[in-house]
């Protein structure tokens, strides 16, 4: 959904949309730039750069808050539609303009937040003498756009009806005000409106990080006691780390292998060798995913490469298509734990576990959940002949050439992580500039357009992650207050004296596919990471362990009919439809899911590698 282009206003806002993105994706190049430079600068010239890191996070907020509003104004910010779809046809229209309005709600509370953060911080300076405001600027325009865009699209509809959801809001809003503030000893709970407007905003179909921020908005306005700062606060707070920087950094990284060519050559190649052999297009498929999730960390962003490179070939010999996309679908599950997943680095900073010591974690389980893909695909599959499989054939030697720079990539990536050398963010900075000078020298594919194209996409999709993050943030301050980690921690505990550590596990896991599938996985993690992360580590439940489980389950929820998100995004990319893909699918879940059971039940699968690095 774009604003109308034959309108004043609507030419100003798609000019200034265009303007916001271009202004992310430099951002972006400059991280990249600052971060590789502060790397060269420590470890080659031992010359440290103090400010560096500052700058970095200085940016990254710019980055988040930027990118999220050009998200917003292309309307792609990720939302759960689900049970919006399953209410009265005649509903939905109004319940979609009610969302808009509370997109555009949140984005101008936040904005005024941030002003009033804004002042209160003005002659406040960071660690190393930095001004405070080059925190806060971000915040405040980057939610001024986010409002000009969100009240654009909740505008966009039919007058009437944008006129009564409007009246229909304010109205709400002042009846559950009005009579908190006159019926004070009767107020309804601050708890109470914070899992309200959570559940709410997932029946409209609102955007998941919106979904959070609003959730925690009706929270601070409904206590007094709280200033309203706090809020700006808590949600800028979300996004200034600089390990979450890695997540922009793989992505680009990601989507560089897929431009410059090193992707289609790297799977023509796996073709060429696995083409003959039964069930050799699943093999691929599982081999990969697997490849690229040690790059972009993106379960979409490899899903998207893999799947547009595989289903034409599944298509062109005569495969079936259904099945090729289930099994891809269940391919980004088992990859979901093999570094640099974006998951993985947020499990480890919200539960304050080792990232590095998570990647290693997480290679074998991989590994196992491959190789029983493997074995169902092997048992199911069908021989292909390879030369149909392809329009054009690239010649064998650079076919080999191409190969062999993304595997010296993948190495470098890895060597980095285990080695301790350098941080997760630092490694990504690097393969960002490996796979821009080396694979576009190696390759000639890239153009300067076609960069500059890639650096706004990484900014954008990094903004629509990392916002989420943010929001979860303010969610997570407000749970705090409510004393809720500590009840769940107690529940909890009390389950697992009733029925040991074992059971605790699996309900944890059970939770973690439930939710992972309702809240579009990653914020799955945010919020329950940080909650049952503890209770396992009293239980003597190892924290990589429990990490590693997590975000497999969480992998598992995401990507499972009838409601996960990254089945409906895998479906849109392979050009299939969820009804479809379910069928076939099931299989694979099935031994995923069995699979899963027993990563549970035997923690040497997890514990066996971090133990021999010494992680």
């Amino acid at each position: 959904m774009g604003f109308r282009s034959d309108t004043t206003a609507g030419t100003w806002l798609s000019r200034l949309t265009h303007t916001t993105e271009v202004l992310s994706g430099i951002v972006l190049a400059v991280d990249v730039v600052v971060v590789f430079l502060s790397v060269v600068f420590r470890y080659f010239l031992h010359d440290p750069v103090d400010w560096a890191e500052e700058i970095a996070r200085a940016l990254m907020i710019v980055l988040v808050f930027f990118g999220a509003a050009t998200v917003l104004a292309r309307s792609q910010h990720v939302g759960v539609d689900i049970f919006r779809d399953k209410l009265p046809a005649s509903w939905q229209p109004a319940m979609v303009q009610v969302g808009h309005w509370i997109i555009a709600g949140v984005s101008a509370s936040l904005c005024l937040s941030s002003v009033l953060l804004l002042v209160d911080t003005w002659e406040q300076t960071t660690s190393i003498g930095l001004p405070q405001w080059l925190y806060v600027f971000p915040v405040v325009f980057g939610s001024a756009f986010m409002t000009l865009f969100g009240i654009a699209n909740a505008c966009n509809g039919p007058r009437r009806l944008v006129v009564n959801t409007l009246v229909g809001c304010a109205i709400v809003a002042v009846l559950v005000f009005g009579w908190n503030r006159v019926m004070p000893d009767h107020a309804i709970p601050h708890g109470l409106l914070l899992g309200v407007a959570f559940v709410g905003g997932l029946v409209l179909g609102v955007p998941i990080g919106f979904v959070l921020a609003f959730s925690a908005l009706l929270y601070f306005l409904s206590d007094p006691t709280l200033p309203m700062l706090v809020y700006s606060q808590q949600v800028m707070a979300g996004a200034d780390h600089f390990v979450l920087l890695a997540i922009p950094f793989f992505v680009l990284a990601g989507l560089l292998m897929e431009a410059n060519g090193m992707s289609s050559r790297l799977i023509e190649l796996l073709l060429r060798i696995f083409g003959r052999v039964r069930g050799g297009l699943g093999i691929i498929s599982i081999t990969a995913t697997a490849f690229f999730s040690g790059v972009s960390g993106s379960k979409l962003a490899d899903i998207a490469a893999v799947g547009g490179i595989v289903m034409p070939a599944v298509r062109r010999t005569k495969q079936d298509p259904n099945e090729a996309a289930g099994l891809l679908a269940c391919t980004a599950v088992m990859a979901e734990t093999i570094p640099p997943c974006i998951n993985m680095i947020i499990m480890g900073f919200v539960a304050n576990i080792s990232i590095a010591g998570l990647f290693m974690a997480g290679l074998v389980p991989a590994a196992v959940l491959a190789l029983s893909l493997a074995v169902i695909a092997v048992i199911v599959g069908k021989k292909i002949n390879p030369d149909d499989a392809f329009e054009k054939r690239t010649p064998l030697l650079p076919l080999i050439g191409g190969a062999l720079v993304a595997f010296i990539m993948v190495g470098m990536i890895g060597k980095g992580v285990t080695s301790g050398v350098a941080t997760s963010t630092e490694v990504s900075a690097f393969a960002v500039v490996y796979a821009l000078l080396v694979g576009g020298a190696a390759f000639r594919e890239l153009t300067l357009r076609s960069v500059s194209r890639l650096f706004v996409k990484s900014a954008s999709m990094a903004g629509s992650i990392l916002f989420i993050v943010a929001a979860a943030s303010s969610v997570s301050f407000a749970l705090t207050i409510e004393q809720i980690p500590q009840m769940v921690s107690s529940t909890m505990i009390a389950f697992a004296n009733d029925y040991g550590s074992i059971m605790f596990l699996l309900l944890s896991v059970g939770i973690m596919i439930i939710f992972g599938a309702v809240l579009e996985g990653a914020p799955a993690l945010i919020i329950f990471g940080p909650l049952l992360t503890p209770i396992a580590q009293q239980l003597g439940i190892h924290p990589l362990h429990f990490g590693t489980v997590m975000v497999i389950a969480m992998g598992l929820g995401l990507f499972a009919p009838p409601i996960g998100l990254g089945l409906f995004a895998t479906c849109a990319i392979t050009g299939t439809t969820v009804k479809d893909v379910t069928r076939p699918m099931m299989k694979y879940l099935a031994v995923l899911l069995v699979t899963l059971i027993v990563l549970v039940l035997v923690p040497s699968f997890s514990l066996w590698l971090p133990n021999r690095l010494g992680l």
